[in-house]
């Protein structure tokens, strides 16, 4: 197979053994079910504009967009500080939305918030397309307080523990999104 390096393979399989579940799909089932309801209330009669985040935000949209009865546009963006690593380094950007947000009211959706620098990025450019308004839908919240000054997300799934984790959109060195549940991985390997 061309590009197949079986010792990355390997270690993410490794890495998966060993894993601890902290959500279950039940779990993050519910979280989704609870944000949709609260999203609902919030934006059914806006027209939004929901904005996947990819490629973390990409399970979160398909899950939410599921439960969201009532008209919307979607779109997405990719930015990334992450490239297939497990920690951040430079804000890359790889596709800008291509609905026009002037007067909308968009809703970012994506799979984590932790220290928020991506997250920063992607909203101060939104609202510098004169955006009505931008609100945030982020499954996991993670606990810590290493957070950008003043970043917060509107709808929050579940809140997880400083650790590496992964499944439910998130990765570990590009494996592992479709997970239905959330796995953290050991605390001698923290970054994400």
């Amino acid at each position: 197979m061309s590009g197949f390096d079986r010792q990355r393979y390997d270690e993410a399989r490794a890495v998966y053994a060993g894993a601890d579940c902290l959500i279950s799909e039940s779990e993050i089932n519910a979280a989704y079910d609870r944000m949709a309801t609260e999203i609902s209330r919030d934006l059914a009669e806006l027209d939004p504009v929901v904005m996947c985040v990819m490629l973390g935000g990409l399970q979160a949209t398909a899950e939410l967009g599921k439960r969201l009865a009532f008209p919307f546009e979607l779109d997405y963006l990719h930015a990334t500080r992450y490239r297939g690593d497990t920690a951040g380094g430079e804000l890359v950007w790889k596709v800008s939305p291509s609905l026009r947000l002037n007067g909308r009211h968009v809703l970012i959706v994506d799979d984590i918030i932790d220290e928020g620098h991506t997250l920063a990025a992607i909203l101060e450019a939104i609202r510098g397309q004169g955006a009505a308004s931008v609100s945030t839908a982020m499954l996991l919240l993670k606990d810590h307080d290493r957070r950008a000054p003043g970043l917060s997300a509107d709808y929050v799934g579940c809140t997880v523990a400083d650790r590496y984790v992964f499944g439910s959109g998130m990765d570990y060195k590009g494996y592992y999104r479709q997970l239905p549940g959330v796995w953290a991985i050991g605390q001698a390997d923290d970054s994400r």
